[in-house]
């Protein structure tokens, strides 16, 4: 899905050089992909699920550099992945939190950066990733293709 995204912007770019950085982030429940809720109960139903659980964020990371010529000169392709474990919390904070609305547009119907924060126990692995773009990995992705901060 990154680098799908990732040629679908440079396809757009014409004939100009450029590096384009693609992401997408999944929620993984025993092999299963949890998305975006489609509404309040689905966030409900997510939450009974991930509650007192371990479960996975995986994003992948693609880059597409252009050159003039507006052909691929390269396509590089990488994923981070962490370990979130939920805490046991009750029906009450899972009511209170999709009240909220914050874990409507989210994968897995939490923001660890958000209000969310308060329903995970903990985060093995890279912090970055489960709120959103693993930013070590990106960042060393982008300066493999000329990019430096």
């Amino acid at each position: 899905m990154a680098l799908a995204k990732a040629r679908a912007v440079a396809a757009g770019l014409g004939r100009a050089p450029a590096v384009v950085l693609g992401a997408d982030t999944e929620v993984v429940l025993d092999g299963r992909l949890l998305g975006k809720p489609r509404d309040a109960d689905d966030a409900a139903r997510m939450l009974r699920e991930l509650r007192g659980r371990e479960h996975l964020v995986i994003t992948g990371l693609a880059v597409v550099e252009l050159g003039a010529a507006d052909a691929a000169l390269s396509e590089e392709t990488t994923s981070v992945t962490s370990r979130v474990r939920m805490a046991d919390y009750d029906e009450a904070a899972i009511r209170a939190y999709v009240a909220t609305g914050e874990p409507l547009d989210k994968a897995g119907a939490y923001a660890v950066q958000g209000l969310g924060g308060q329903l995970v126990e903990e985060v093995s692995g890279c912090f970055t990733n489960v709120v959103g773009l693993p930013l070590t990995t990106t960042r060393a992705l982008l300066e493999r293709h000329g990019l430096r901060s």
